[in-house]
């Protein structure tokens, strides 16, 4: 293991299933030099910290997000035919991150979560009674993905005829992200960014004229004093964010998730225990421990600034910094025995799976709340559940983001 290559976190083998790599390297040092120019972070500890340093660690990698620096005149002449990306939530610093994160907190209120939390339950149900009717499913493609889609696509005017398309516009702005894709598929996925900015870009007209209930609205109508309202682009920029947070992150968790709890029966049994018992609490817990365990968003970027020192390590102004959330939330500095999945761990919420700081997922409670909804009624009518004879799970390489995209189960209804 330790004769691992610092430069080997590039190869889609190593990407796909980077443990091994996290254990090699971090005991050698919280931060790893991949290359001229570009650094790990590793560890918990200094993760957190360059989180809160937006000074010198800065969110204002737009180039690097949107595939910018690796596109030919191709694909920059479909972009052309939407809207330009903008910096706003998650490639912005302050002061003008500050602005936008008044204005969608405004939009993103425990009341709007509890209103969704109604329907939520019902989707959960739905999505049950039809995976109950035959047995067998592939939880990613028949729950993980369809629950999170349905609620983001109520909160911009989708109807059930539309649902599809959040899935294929979330992937590709998952594969442009991940930056591991053939020029195909960068040039079909440049189409799908456009196609998703036109449909938005109608329902933000719809909501001007006539104000309605759900999020896309409350974006469009956000004030807070002092500041303007948000244009069509950063609407548009905030909801793609929003979509991909909302929908491909949670996917990867539940599916992750209910992976964790089959191959660990003694925690599936606690989390059974929990749900018939209405123990709200343990479940909220089982869901930080999936967080924790799982890290959808496996890393960010960030660039530095000016220069730097972590970790005892020389980081040069101008350098590209991926903080590794899913190897800091595997840190036995800070989590005792980190690879085993324990969903009564007493500091599963200390977990960075959602970023930490100003920039902390915005989408965070929405997201927690679809996970506890989902355990709690699955494990309360379904049981036996395993994964299907001969299916080995498998997660494709993507630089930032890590979720499985199949997992074939059996179960029976609970009696």
């Amino acid at each position: 293991m330790n004769t691992i290559a610092a430069s080997s976190f590039f190869e889609p083998q190593v990407i796909a299933d980077p443990f091994d790599y996290y254990r090699a390297w971090l005991p050698k040092s919280p931060v790893v030099q991949l290359s001229e120019g570009m650094f790990l972070v590793l560890s918990y500890e200094h993760c957190a910290q360059a989180t809160g340093d937006v000074e010198t660690f800065s969110n204002n990698f737009q180039g690097t997000l949107s595939g910018a620096m690796a596109e030919d005149g191709d694909v920059a002449a479909i972009l052309a035919e939407g809207w330009p990306q903008v910096d706003t939530l998650l490639t912005a610093d302050p002061p003008t991150h500050t602005r936008f994160r008044k204005l969608v907190n405004l939009a993103f209120s425990m009341k709007r979560v509890a209103a969704i939390e109604e329907d939520m339950r019902g989707v959960v149900a739905g999505l049950i009674d039809r995976m109950a009717e035959r047995g067998e499913a592939d939880f990613v493609r028949d729950f993980g993905i369809p629950l999170p889609v349905a609620m983001i696509a109520s909160q911009i005017g989708m109807t059930g005829d539309d649902l599809d398309k959040v899935k294929r516009w979330s992937d590709a702005f998952v594969d442009r992200l991940g930056r591991m894709i053939p020029k195909e598929r960068e040039l079909e996925c440049a189409r799908e960014v456009v196609e998703f900015q036109h449909f938005v870009k109608a329902k933000i007209d719809e909501r001007r004229a006539a104000r309605t209930d759900d999020l896309l609205s409350d974006l469009v109508h956000a004030e807070f004093d002092g500041e303007r309202p948000l244009e069509d682009a950063e609407i548009l920029s905030i909801m793609q964010q929003l979509m991909v947070a909302g929908n491909e992150t949670t996917t990867s968790a539940l599916a992750g998730g209910l992976l964790q709890l089959i191959e660990n029966p003694d925690q599936m049994a606690k989390a059974v225990v929990a749900a018939d018992a209405g123990n709200e609490r343990a479940i909220i817990n089982l869901v930080e421990e999936v967080l924790r365990t799982e890290s959808p968003t496996a890393g960010m970027w960030r660039m530095v600034l000016k220069d730097a020192e972590l970790g005892g390590v020389k980081i040069p102004k101008g350098a590209m910094v991926q903080l590794r959330y899913a190897a800091a939330n595997r840190d036995p500095a800070k989590y005792p025995d980190p690879d085993r999945f324990d969903i009564e761990r007493a500091n599963a919420r200390s977990h960075l799976a959602f970023g930490k700081g100003i920039h902390m997922c915005v989408g965070n409670m929405l997201s927690r709340k679809e996970m506890a909804v989902a355990y709690s009624e699955l494990l309360k009518r379904l049981t036996d559940f395993r994964v299907a004879d001969g299916h080995v799970p498998s997660w494709p390489p993507n630089m930032l983001l890590r979720g499985l995209t199949t997992l074939p189960i059996t179960f029976r209804r609970r009696a």
